[in-house]
């Protein structure tokens, strides 16, 4: 007996003991083999580790994408035409792409300083979205003059080293998108996602669907630039859905991490059969869809009464008949600026531009005077007191709904806040009706105003009833009447009560957050997304919760602001330009990491 018992830490030993092989063995690694020349792909070294490179768009995939099936999806996915193409065809890609490689074996003789200074310059350019051959016309030359006139001819001299041609600049922005890319999406990797898009027609007739993210990032949310990309067919929700599935699936994201989308309301985004939301819920069938709120509140405040409308019609007439004609546009300039007037000239209509109306309705009201007398020898409205009193509801109405627009714009924003601001919005119109009922008209400064001047009677009252009365039903349509105390929890935990489609451990992790001094202060001193992250590390499920109202868009303002950057960037005298790394480098809110390439680009060209 005593030899069982003695034997029996033997057999019990540790596996780090009994096999050490085990704890010192490396992951296994796949290597390239000659095979994959076939898809189309060779290897090259990137930070000591081997990756494998298209050769037909020399593009590096990451290291976990050396296996055949990845590569043969690169392929058939961003080169289809090449994909049944024979290995000789890709041999002579490979031998190419070397000749083209050693063409750069210049560069790495560069002065680092030199390289490192091009990247930075090319930075500084793409940021403000400046063609590209104002660095070497334009930059260089200034900064040669400052450092000889500060310094010394022979310091400026060394500037001279520094590449910034146009085609330099060029690939320079190409190099900082791809690292930037690749540090946005290894930190959306295996993560909660959402996703806000929009797809427009800029002014080269090109289509673009624009993707911004927002994610996790270490304890905040962080909102970027996806990417833009061409929509070279029709703009169908089969075709939109194919440009975001190829990426993520090149990306190596995965639809069941995407747990919002955020969208306009065009037939092609939110049909809930065939549109876009209809195909990703077929992927992921928990996403989240959100109708843009800023759209929805253009919806609700565009119907007009038919007398109102006539009066919008009179006055986007008269802009058009100053506006189109030059002389009598410098004409009218000149009368403004005799009569004294702050500003001397009328604006534009534009249909697209959600603050166009009310910045119209309030430049026309200010110059009706001026307006009058330039067309004093034509027929015309503004010789109607009438008239200028709905002109004047008009400019205080929609001032104030340019107002809610504004403030459901900007970054950051979330569900529960605008919620809060539409609620609002909604009250303060009842208030409206009733005191426009009993003839109070404190609210609308421009109208109380005219009357007050002009010693009239307010005689557009019913018309204001009408058109406010209108307003609250649009608003009911677009914003549905929900419970205004159903994100309470969510706002501040620590003044609300826990809602009752709780779990019982739901109910007892907001227990202990609530009952938690010190949470309540990092509650003050953090925002609202930062604060749940936390929550969410010692208490899953309470924040995964409110994480799944406040991680999904509310509007797709990021989308507008994307090609507003696209107008500057691509005009036509620079349409033919790569517009996605453009795009990416100017308004991604990650840093390229310029050592990290420069060090690339050497190891790059001198192998």
């Amino acid at each position: 007996m005593d030899k069982f018992v003695t034997a029996l830490p033997a057999k019990r030993k540790p596996d780090y003991e009994s096999s050490p092989n085990v704890a010192t063995s490396k992951a296994k690694t796949r290597k390239y083999d000659e095979a994959y020349l076939a898809l189309g792909f060779t290897s090259t070294t990137v930070g000591k580790e081997e990756r494998p490179q298209c050769v037909v768009c020399l593009k590096i995939l990451a290291r976990d994408s050396l296996k055949p099936n990845k590569l043969k999806r690169h392929l058939e996915t961003t080169h289809p035409e090449h994909k049944d193409k024979p290995v000789e065809f890709f041999r002579k890609k490979l031998t190419h792409c070397r000749a083209q490689q050693s063409r750069f074996t210049k560069a790495a003789s560069l002065p680092a300083n030199a390289q490192l200074a091009s990247y930075k310059v090319a930075y500084r350019v793409a940021q403000c979205k400046k063609p590209h051959t104002i660095a070497e016309e334009l930059i260089l030359p200034s900064a040669i003059d400052m450092v000889s006139t500060m310094i010394d001819v022979a310091t400026a001299s060394k500037l001279k080293a520094i590449p910034l041609s146009n085609n330099t600049i060029s690939r320079r922005i190409y190099d900082m998108s791809k690292d930037i890319e690749e540090q946005l999406n290894d930190k959306i990797r295996d993560r909660r996602f959402a996703l806000q898009m929009d797809e427009a027609t800029d002014s080269n007739k090109d289509c673009l669907l624009i993707t911004y993210v927002r994610f996790i990032d270490a304890d905040d949310l962080r909102e970027d630039l996806l990417f833009c990309k061409q929509v070279t067919s029709r703009a169908t929700a089969d075709e939109l859905f194919k440009i975001i599935d190829t990426y993520l699936r090149e990306a190596d994201l995965k639809w069941e991490d995407c747990v919002g989308i955020c969208t306009d309301g065009a037939q092609a985004m939110a049909g809930r059969r065939g549109g876009l939301q209809a195909l990703i819920k077929r992927v992921s069938p928990n996403v989240q869809w959100t109708h843009c709120m800023i759209h929805r509140e253009a919806l609700a405040s565009k119907q007009l009464s038919p007398d109102l409308h006539d009066v919008m019609t009179d006055v986007i007439t008269t802009v058009n008949y100053i506006k189109t004609r030059p002389v009598k546009a410098r004409i009218f300039s000149a009368l403004c600026e005799e009569m004294g007037s702050d500003h001397t000239a009328v604006l534009f209509h534009s249909e697209s531009r959600l603050l166009s109306r009310g910045k119209v309705l309030s430049r026309v009201f200010e110059l009706r005077d001026e307006i009058r007398n330039f067309l004093e020898e034509e027929k015309n409205t503004f010789n109607n007191n009438k008239f200028l009193m709905k002109l004047a509801y008009l400019s205080d109405m929609f001032q104030k709904l340019n107002e809610l627009n504004l403030q459901m714009q900007g970054s950051d924003t979330h569900l529960p806040h605008l919620a809060d601001k539409i609620t609002s919005f909604t009250r303060k119109l009842e208030m409206w009706e009733q005191r426009v009922t009993e003839g109070n008209i404190d609210s609308f400064e421009n109208l109380k105003s005219f009357i007050e001047v002009n010693k009239l009677q307010n005689t557009v009252i019913p018309c204001m009833k009408a058109h406010i009365s209108a307003l609250q039903k649009h608003f009911q349509r677009y914003f549905p009447v929900q419970d205004p105390t159903q994100y309470d929890w969510i706002r501040d935990p620590f003044s609300a009560t826990p809602p009752a489609e709780f779990s019982t451990t739901e109910n007892e992790q907001f227990i202990d957050v609530t009952s938690d001094s010190i949470m309540r202060l990092e509650f003050k001193s953090k925002t609202l997304a930062a604060f749940w992250i936390g929550v969410e590390k010692d208490f899953p499920l309470l924040g995964k919760r409110a994480l799944a109202t406040l991680l999904p868009f509310a509007t797709s303002y990021l989308c507008e602001i994307g090609f507003s950057a696209v107008a500057s960037i691509k005009t036509k005298y620079r349409s033919k330009l790569d517009i996605e790394n453009e795009l990416r480098v100017a308004v991604s809110q990650l840093q390229p990491r310029f050592e990290k390439i420069c060090s690339m680009k050497q190891a790059h060209t001198s192998h």
